[in-house]
């Protein structure tokens, strides 16, 4: 591969059916509970349904992100898709599954249909009753 191509992969400068990738570094900021920026490139965290910002369940969930990783270094591994101006992928700190964690703490629910049913079992009850189901999901 040349340097190049593994260079625009690595930033998600290729659309449409672009090879996943990963891409590692420092979260400049945090959109929402379910979109961060990593060196300032956007991505949507696949499979997380988090809450709109404009409810105070979204402003806490932003926080909860914010305070998670806000500035810390991630790995997020890319599937090679976009939504809007977001690349879809799921993001680790230290091992550790930040989508995942967000669902664990009731910050945002799985969204099966992206998901797969991989944070299904991690939903809490209370998170159901007070988040609002995307319908996409």
């Amino acid at each position: 591969m040349t340097i190049l191509l593994r260079l625009a992969l690595s930033l998600g400068l290729m659309s449409g059916a672009a090879a996943a990738s990963s891409l590692e570094g420092r979260v400049s900021h945090v959109r929402d509970v379910d979109t961060i920026e990593v060196r300032g490139t956007a991505v949507r965290l696949n499979g997380v349904d988090g809450p709109e910002l404009d409810t105070a369940m979204g402003q806490r969930g932003k926080s909860y992100m914010r305070d998670l990783v806000g500035g810390q270094v991630v790995r997020c591994d890319l599937n090679g898709e976009r939504n809007g101006d977001r690349l879809i992928g799921v993001c680790y700190l230290e091992g550790r599954d930040i989508g995942g964690l967000a669902v664990a703490e009731g910050f945002a629910l799985d969204c099966r249909r992206y998901s797969g049913g991989r944070y299904a079992d991690l939903e809490q009850a209370e998170a159901r009753d007070r988040i609002r189901r995307a319908r996409y999901c």
